[in-house]
């Protein structure tokens, strides 16, 4: 009964244990280091690196024309959000006639972290406590905003008379 009971405690650690690793994840463009280093500026145009590479993440809109090729490995422990540990971000840029220009490497040194303002969406205008917002209103139904009707009676119809 001993032997029992120590291997249902055992199997009971092992399973918590086991709920508390990390998960891995990959996301994105599976980078190739030896494909990447064939593409050749100067050499290369938009096909070929198509070929080589496969379609790009994402192709800029505004600038002078490039390819992003981006690549994310992420943790997650358990009952959090996942994080960001690596982050590759490929950039091949083109010139006007479609050669291959540059290429160039950016990690996760550039990625900028926003940090939201808990639950409130910032407005303009005054800032009211609840009691305000509840009670606020007393005393001025009535006070502006009703003007005069179109026959100088005191009928309301707006600010405009009509």
């Amino acid at each position: 009964m001993q032997v029992f009971t120590r291997l249902m405690m055992g199997g009971a650690v092992l399973a918590a244990l086991a709920g508390c690793s990390s998960i891995r994840d990959h996301r994105g463009y599976l980078i190739d280091p030896a494909l990447v280093d064939s593409v050749q500026p100067g050499v290369d145009n938009k096909q070929s690196v198509e070929r080589t590479l496969g379609r790009p993440t994402f192709v800029s809109q505004f600038g002078p024309p490039a390819w992003y090729y981006v690549s994310v490995d992420t943790r997650q422990a358990a009952f959090t959000r996942p994080r960001t540990k690596e982050q590759l971000i490929l950039r091949v840029t083109f010139d006007d006639v479609g050669n291959v220009r540059g290429v160039d490497r950016r990690g996760v040194e550039k990625v900028v972290q926003l940090d939201p303002d808990g639950h409130k969406t910032p407005t303009l205008g005054r800032d009211r406590s609840f009691i305000e917002d509840l009670f606020g209103n007393i005393g001025a139904v009535g006070a502006g905003g009703m003007g005069t009707g179109r026959n100088g009676d005191n009928t309301g119809g707006g600010p405009n008379g009509s």
